[in-house]
């Protein structure tokens, strides 16, 4: 099982340690090992400038006729199938003597190669990294970065065997690795992983890097590397994050690594979870900002307590994995919705979130699912599930109203269990304590994920009583009763419904050239009705050019006539500008609290 064999591989001597070599020096962060594995990957990038990564892997054969060499078609953390095998070319294979086998390509991510029950067998094939993105393969000149599951193939039934990795990285580079494999001392640039779902939750980032001071908690080390992050104070960056940590393994009360390292991939979007480290997008230049550090230190927050839930306390669905298809789970909308509240919680714990701002996020939390129409047709319950066909944030163009995103759902469902078990425990209780036991029962007794039901039963006997509304929320599209759950904490909410200033066409451009492009149109919006859809290019409003300006100037009421070329044909539409009315969910403290209600608010409130 994962858990298990992922305990094993990190409750065993750690340590960061510099690894002289006459010629090259390899900082990598990991145990010190002693027994290389039987199966075993090399990796050379000797013309970056290509984006060519060069693999051999060396596969002992135990007496097979026929071996199965398949790629992953996803990789872990990013619920969306990748097709990696897509990126391998130039194939060959040889047997022990180095003689070349016959091979097929029996499926999109499948390699049969008839192996004669030769002892060995070597696979040789490059690997095109292209995508700058964390669950994506890139190469260059001044970096590289390995999303594991996108390079190194597997044999079925042998992904519990230990392998190891060598890499060569260009020789123009800085002598850093930074990844959260465990090294062969002796062996420069040689990793191993007691199995292939650690490799594959291993990421790898070589080029021209930069460490920041590293940091303890719990005397445990924690590392900052990666590749143009640009300027900023490190030193605050580094004692701010230190709060992070702190404050989000004191959630749990365990921290279960001997070590952990951010990855700093350059500047993008997006992040990674893994056991002892994240793969993260990072600019550094937001900190500069107020509104920017915030947001970073969000997402840091975020990625960071995804060791905890996702990787450790996760549903049953999320490990062990099965690489060659989606693995689906109701459950998202907690393991990522939550992780969400949480990142709120943590920043706030840690000093680095005022009140105002805490409760602002979560007001757009809500503001973001119930001012949209898909909270009418999919539950949170059902966009988990679909994630894979309709992405982490809902689907997009014309059937976006069908969906909600579990990352706007998911907090404001954590938020409102949150105050139900401190309403019905005196505030004794909270959701910290679900998800310690979560982990304490299912990870650290049982080594293994829970199911749905299990979930729930963890929730309400921590809360002492049937939780049917929080739950029907989840896996229904009821509507949610703000006022009563919010009073709990002694807040109030504003679900007012307001007139939104301007005029209202339905429609969300960006500028293409010297016209508009309709990149969404609002469900059933004057654009709606009128049959416009995404992909339109708008040319003229009212006889004249288009502008972004001239189309928030209209006023509500009016006839408007546009100008717009849709498949191919141009058309002319005349559209009278409606009104568009939304809720602010603006949250803030009931004038008169009564004791209970004052107790959770400030607890809820307090920095750690």
């Amino acid at each position: 099982m994962l858990d298990r064999t992922v305990k094993n591989a990190f409750t065993s001597t750690c340590r960061v340690y510099l690894l002289a070599i006459t010629f090259l020096t390899s900082f990598q962060y990991g145990v010190a090992q002693t027994k290389p594995a039987a199966m075993a990957f090399e990796v050379t990038m000797a013309k970056p400038a290509d984006h060519l990564y060069h693999v051999v892997f060396t596969y002992p054969n135990a007496g097979q006729e026929t071996i199965d060499f398949k790629m992953p078609v996803w990789t872990p953390g990013y619920y969306q199938l990748m097709n990696y095998a897509s990126s391998v070319a130039n194939m060959q294979v040889t047997d022990a003597a180095g003689k070349p086998l016959q091979w097929e390509k029996l499926a999109n991510s499948t390699w049969r190669v008839r192996a004669n029950k030769t002892p060995s067998v070597t696979l040789s094939y490059d690997v095109k990294a292209t995508r700058d993105f964390v669950a994506g393969n890139y190469l260059d000149d001044n970096k590289g970065y390995i999303s594991p599951a996108g390079v190194f193939m597997y044999v079925p039934n042998q992904l519990q065997q230990p392998v190891t990795v060598t890499l060569h990285p260009y020789s123009a580079w800085k002598p850093l690795v930074a990844t959260g494999l465990d090294s062969i001392p002796g062996k420069p640039n040689t990793f191993t992983a007691p199995n292939f779902d650690v490799l594959y939750d291993s990421p790898m980032l070589m080029g021209n890097l930069e460490q920041l001071p590293s940091f303890t908690v719990a005397g445990i080390p924690h590392y900052f590397v990666g590749y143009n992050i640009g300027n900023f104070d490190r030193n605050q960056f580094v004692a701010d994050l230190k709060k992070i940590v702190q404050a989000g393994s004191e959630i749990i009360g365990d921290i279960p690594y001997k070590h952990y390292t951010f990855i700093a991939i350059g500047p993008g979007g997006g992040g990674i979870e893994h056991l002892n480290s994240t793969a993260i997008s990072f600019d550094g230049s937001g900190l500069n900002t107020p509104q920017g550090k915030l947001r970073l230190y969000l997402f840091l927050a975020h990625e960071y307590f995804h060791h905890y839930n996702v990787k450790r306390i996760r549903p049953a669905a999320l490990g062990p994995f099965d690489y060659d298809q989606e693995n689906r789970t109701n459950m998202l909308w907690v393991s990522e919705g939550f992780t969400v509240y949480y990142e709120y919680l943590m920043l706030r714990r840690a000093g680095l979130m005022s009140e105002a701002e805490l409760l602002n996020a979560l007001r757009s939390n809500m503001a973001s699912y119930e001012n949209k129409p898909g909270h009418r047709f999919q539950s949170a319950t059902q966009a988990s599930y679909e994630t894979w066909s309709d992405g982490p944030f809902g689907r997009t163009g014309d059937d976006a109203y069908k969906t909600i995103s579990y990352y706007e759902k998911g907090p404001v469902l954590g938020m409102l269990l949150d105050f139900k078990i401190r309403h019905e425990t005196d505030n004794k209780k909270s959701l910290d304590d679900v998800m310690r036991t979560l982990y304490q029962t299912y990870y650290q007794k049982e080594k293994r994920g829970f199911t749905d039901e299990e979930f729930r039963a963890i929730c309400e006997k921590t809360a002492g009583k049937p939780l049917d509304e929080i739950f029907d929320y989840a896996s229904t599209v009821k509507p949610l009763d703000y006022p009563k759950y919010l009073a709990y904490a002694g807040l109030s909410v504003d679900t007012t419904l307001r007139e939104a200033p301007g005029g209202w066409l339905g429609l969300n451009l960006r500028p293409k050239s010297d016209s508009l492009l309709v990149s969404s149109v609002d469900w059933e919006s004057p654009a709606w009705k009128a049959g416009i859809r995404s992909g339109a290019v708008l040319l003229m409003l009212n006889n004249q050019p288009a502008t972004l300006a001239a189309v928030k100037a209209i006023p509500v009421d009016q006839s408007v006539k546009l100008r717009i070329v849709q498949g191919g044909q141009t058309d002319e539409k005349t559209l009278r500008v409606g009104q568009k009315f939304e809720r602010t969910f603006q949250l803030s403290r009931l004038p008169n609290p009564n004791k209970q209600q004052q107790a959770i608010l400030n607890d809820w409130l307090k920095e750690r």
